[in-house]
């Protein structure tokens, strides 16, 4: 099959979802731009912020939501079941599922002073569902944070002309900040700044490589983990705001050139169009490849993100389409490129050479089937910015979860100190990183990522069902994902059982009591309600 052909039918399915499916969900959930959002009447210097510009707003939810998924989970997906059921999903879970999970998270958010989803829980259901729902994405964003941080270690060791543009755009996203919010100075003038800028880090990363010798990934390691409590205690407009706007740059620009090269090379993919229903060590098509793909067509962590911190920066409603919708089909996009990438640039011989080599294989297989793609009008430096970029946004994703992990902290366990409660969230992650690998951690990352998006329809029902609406769009993507994680998480506990990895084994046995007592509890209270809930 070839490429182009593939990439401009996947691009315009996206459009076609945003576009018609994205409008009929914003009209049903009757948007109001005259209406103030939490940004203004909460407004408190340091997570209350209304975004500058909506684009602004854009670059930090885009780029917080990104992260390693759309990449290494689809390109995973793709070399174990085939090319083809990968696209599907992705392009059918972003439409139909992902896109309105994430519009529907900011909109409700940000109707309840941009509360959490885990708080609108106790609103429309109990205050016992809120518990569990917190302690169930506590656990999946320490999951996230121990599989981000391994990913971008190991990565800052096989690039290591990545280290310099990686930190220096911290440097970069003070000065932006500073330039912005403090000295108020033209949005698109600072933007032009911090671009000259950024480039110039990757231009010194690619002129001076950074090796720090056999301790590396140890010693980065410990680097990120105190880059993540900094960055999560900070003020948004400080540093992760103007960040990720930044980083977001690097993506829209990974994503132009690699649509260039897809168009202009014209290749056919080599790897099969559909594999095994069954590939050995990898579990059935269902429900292992869903979980796979991950964040490459609906997550769960979009939804923390959402009711996070972008309710808590939209300066007005009309752009919840623009960034809830709008960010999951560009995702989307993102993620068949990687499937592209390593179908059309690499072929099946390199492709499962190079997915053999441990903890490097998914990393490694992106970056070089993208430097392929693009090494006509890259200059052969495609594979650098594929790494760049994938590690870029691993960053943006770990400082967003910690900050929400440590929302989360504070509420559970009634810590009133941000940075005690940082330390516990960043200390535990850790230990779960040196304790497995990451091959070991994503396929249980990606059942749970996808078991918090199914409880997040869940709570979007009930709130739909208190308002008195419909629950056509939300209901039976929430029962499809809830079965579907549900049992990925149990095949692996079995697995885990038998290789005798006793602490993933405890954290799964948790993620499943916690969302069995879940469900029975809003079912219950529903039941008690007559399906039907007081004002809210």
């Amino acid at each position: 099959m070839n490429s182009a052909l593939i990439l401009a039918f996947s691009g315009l399915f996206l459009l076609g979802g945003y576009f018609f499916y994205g409008r009929i969900i914003e009209k049903f959930f009757e948007v109001d731009p005259s209406r103030k959002t939490p940004a203004h009447t909460n407004y408190d210097g340091i997570d209350y912020v209304p975004a500058k510009n909506w684009l602004v707003l854009f670059g930090h939810h885009f780029s917080s939501i990104a992260g390693a998924g759309p990449i290494v989970g689809p390109v995973v997906a793709a070399a174990l079941w085939g090319w083809l059921p990968a696209i599907l999903w992705i392009l059918l879970g972003t439409v139909f599922l992902g896109g309105v999970h994430d519009f529907a998270s900011i909109i409700i958010s940000v109707r309840h002073k941009a509360l959490s989803i885990s708080s609108i829980a106790e609103i429309v259901v109990s205050k016992k569902t809120k518990l569990i729902f917190l302690s169930f994405v506590w656990l999946a964003l320490i999951l996230v944070i121990a599989v981000f941080a391994s990913l971008c270690a190991r990565t800052l060791i096989t690039d290591t002309r990545t280290v310099i543009p990686c930190f220096g755009l911290i440097f970069v996203a003070l000065l932006v900040g500073y330039m912005l919010y403090w000295l108020k100075l033209n949005s698109v003038v600072t933007t032009l700044i911090g671009v000259f800028f950024m480039v110039g880090t990757i231009l010194l990363g690619n002129r001076f490589p950074i090796d720090i010798g056999p301790y590396g990934f140890m010693i980065w390691l410990g680097i990120l983990m105190i880059y993540c409590f900094v960055a999560s205690i900070l003020p948004v407009q400080i540093l992760l705001q103007p960040r990720d706007y930044l980083s977001s740059f690097l993506l829209y620009f990974g994503i132009l050139f690699g649509c260039i090269g897809v168009l202009t090379t014209h290749h056919t993919l080599d790897v099969p169009m559909f594999s095994k229903w069954n590939p050995e060590g990898a579990g059935w098509l269902w429900p292992m490849l869903f979980v796979t793909i991950a964040c490459g067509a609906n997550s769960g962590f979009h939804a923390l993100i959402a009711s996070g911190t972008t309710a808590k920066q939209l300066p007005n409603e009309r752009f919840a389409r623009y960034i809830g919708y709008g960010g999951m089909a560009l995702e989307g996009f993102l993620a068949v490129i990687a499937v592209l990438s390593i179908g059309a640039g690499l072929g099946r011989v390199m492709l499962n050479s190079m997915l053999a080599k441990t903890g490097q294989g998914p990393i490694a297989a992106f970056g070089a089937g993208y430097g392929e793609l693009t090494k006509r009008i890259l200059f052969g430096k495609g594979n650098l910015i594929a790494i760049l970029i994938l590690n870029t946004f691993i960053l943006t994703t770990l400082d967003t979860a910690t900050r929400i992990a440590r929302y989360i902290t504070e509420e559970l366990f009634k810590i009133n100190n941000r940075f005690f409660a940082t330390f516990v969230v960043v200390f535990i992650s850790g230990v779960l990183v040196v304790t497995g690998t990451w091959n070991k951690i994503w396929p249980l990352f990606g059942a749970s990522n996808q078991l918090v998006a199914a409880l997040t329809f869940i709570v979007i029902s009930s709130w739909l069902l208190c308002n008195k609406k419909s629950l056509r769009f939300t209901f039976l993507p929430g029962l499809f994902m809830l079965l579907t994680s549900m049992t990925a998480i149990l095949i692996q506990m079995v697995n885990f059982i038998k290789n005798r990895e006793f602490l993933l084994v405890i954290v799964s046995m948790a993620l499943i009591i916690l969302s069995f007592s879940m469900v029975v509890d809003v079912i219950k209270t529903a039941r008690e309600r007559g399906f039907r809930c007081g004002p809210i």
